[in-house]
């Protein structure tokens, strides 16, 4: 999609599903422990850009790197030239904010405080999809617009292999990291008692022309669940069949939440 248009359909978490068609992709649980797959729905091994979904990542490693220091902590302030197409971006912003409204330049300036080298070390040490951060071709902007329909493409299975790597917290991250990227990334209960933890993604597939398909956004959900001493981790690919004004990532979540508790069910038998 255009970066205008990813910028818009990032924001919108309103929880509503569209009567526009989009059809799913994959939807895939694991036991967070084992493993063992609970639910393996359609392709789930085809990679597509992460899109916001990797700001899970991004937290991860500026909580490690000390960018970031708790939920409030950096308060940046917005700055002309900065991504401002959202009117709740042109304003300083926080981890939580950053989080909640999907805030593009803030994402950009924690991979800018990392620098190229290290930004690529942190994502080869996660094993994030294909590792590729080089950005645009010819443009040399992997560091501020990899995971943006470009370089870095992911899996759903592979969703499910890092986020389960997340939960055990054998990523090669702080302690800290792993406990505020938990904090931030909560979305609320859901079910029968089950606290989830989650990111939205919105992002087109890029044509061989180099046009961004708008019209046929990926959406992604993709996060944790945890009841109890039980985790589960799970990943939500869907794929619009036209524009969606409320973007694709709140599609794919809205969905997944309204069905998380049958899955969750059905899992269990």
């Amino acid at each position: 999609m255009t970066f205008r248009r990813y910028c818009l359909c990032a924001l919108l978490f309103s929880g509503i599903v569209s009567g526009a068609q989009a059809h799913t992709i994959c939807t895939m649980l694991a036991d967070a422990s084992t493993g063992r797959i609970l639910v393996e729905r359609g392709d789930c091994t085809t990679r597509v850009t992460p899109a916001s979904t990797f700001k899970i990542a991004i937290s991860l490693m500026g909580y490690d790197s000390g960018f970031l220091k708790d939920e409030h902590t950096p308060l940046l302030p917005f700055r002309e030239g900065y991504p401002d197409y959202i009117a709740s971006w042109r304003a300083p912003t926080d981890p939580t904010a950053w989080i909640r409204n999907s805030v593009v330049w803030y994402s950009q300036q924690v991979t800018r405080s990392l620098g190229q080298d290290r930004f690529r070390r942190y994502v080869a040490a996660f094993r994030y999809g294909n590792e590729d951060v080089s950005g645009d071709p010819g443009q040399h902007d992997g560091l501020t617009r990899a995971w943006l329909s470009s370089s870095l493409k992911i899996a759903p299975k592979e969703q499910i292999a890092f986020v389960r790597r997340l939960v055990a917290r054998t990523l090669p991250v702080s302690g800290r990291a792993f406990d505020m990227t938990g904090r931030i990334t909560e979305i609320g209960t859901y079910g029968d008692g089950w606290d989830v933890h989650g990111k939205t993604g919105t992002g087109s597939p890029v044509l061989a022309s180099g046009v961004h398909d708008d019209a046929h956004d990926y959406g992604w959900f993709v996060g944790w669940a945890r009841k109890d001493e039980r985790a589960v981790v799970f990943a939500r690919l869907i794929q619009a069949d036209t524009i969606l004004p409320e973007g694709a990532g709140p599609n794919a979540r809205a969905a997944f939440l309204a069905e998380l508790p049958d899955l969750l069910r059905s899992s269990t038998k």
